[in-house]
């Protein structure tokens, strides 16, 4: 799955996260409606902002883990689809395929070819007005706008052509450091994964160090010149 970008007048937002407050599960709402088969209504930053059952965890191995503060308000069935699928698992040991120095980092396609995706079926568009700032996630999706269904990348820097384009889900609120040591390519000679993904009230801990660590090339064969050559049987 690649990106097709249009032209786009830059939009200019503040981005402001509140304090965070105490979590308020808006299930039962979520619930009713789905009881009545009505839209839930939008939800206010009190509701998610700061609750961890609208935060996801990524530990990558790159080292450590990533906190993404979801925005239900502005996608809920992209926040529900990524949700669903970290706890059935489907993202761990997930690869970062497609990584782009000063733009973003993809992920989310188990088979790590840009093609993959989950057996649930596309979701339809929630573009927003959320902007592509450093660290906003967003999801990825082939040409066709509803298309989008288990990839999403990372921005490491503001690329505002993509919004309302694209549908932005969520900001990266702790852990950047570890999403700039992912490691570049289209896709990387290595790539780096995501070794668990989590939402935060499921409070799963972090895996150990061991686990958050790179996997390493094999190691060049040694160059053999005329003297090794040349050089007498031991």
């Amino acid at each position: 799955m690649t990106f097709t970008f249009r032209p786009l007048a830059l939009t200019a937002m503040a981005l402001a996260f509140a304090a965070p407050v105490a979590a308020q599960d808006a299930a039962p709402a979520e619930q009713a409606a789905e009881v009545t088969g009505e839209a839930a209504p939008a939800m206010t930053p009190d509701q998610y902002i700061g609750n961890p059952e609208y935060m996801l965890n990524l530990d990558l191995s790159t080292g450590g883990r990533v906190v993404i503060q979801l925005y239900p308000n502005v996608a809920p069935n992209h926040v529900a689809r990524v949700k669903q699928l970290a706890r059935a698992g489907f993202y761990d040991g997930v690869k970062f395929h497609r990584v782009i120095d000063g733009f973003m980092a993809q992920t989310g396609d188990p088979t790590a070819t840009g093609q993959g995706g989950s057996e649930l079926p596309d979701l339809e568009a929630e573009f927003n007005p959320t902007p592509h700032l450093r660290g906003t996630v967003s999801m990825a999706r082939a040409q066709a706008e509803n298309s989008a269904n288990s990839q999403f990348f990372i921005m490491f820097q503001p690329r505002f052509t993509l919004d309302r384009n694209y549908t932005a889900f969520g900001r990266v609120v702790s852990g950047m450091q570890y999403v700039d040591a992912i490691n570049r390519g289209e896709p990387p000679a290595v790539m780096s994964r995501m070794v668990q993904v989590s939402v935060a009230a499921d409070d799963k801990p972090v895996p150990p160090a061991a686990m958050l660590t790179e996997a390493q090339p094999a190691p060049a064969a040694p160059q053999i010149g005329i003297d090794e050559l040349n050089a007498p049987i031991r």
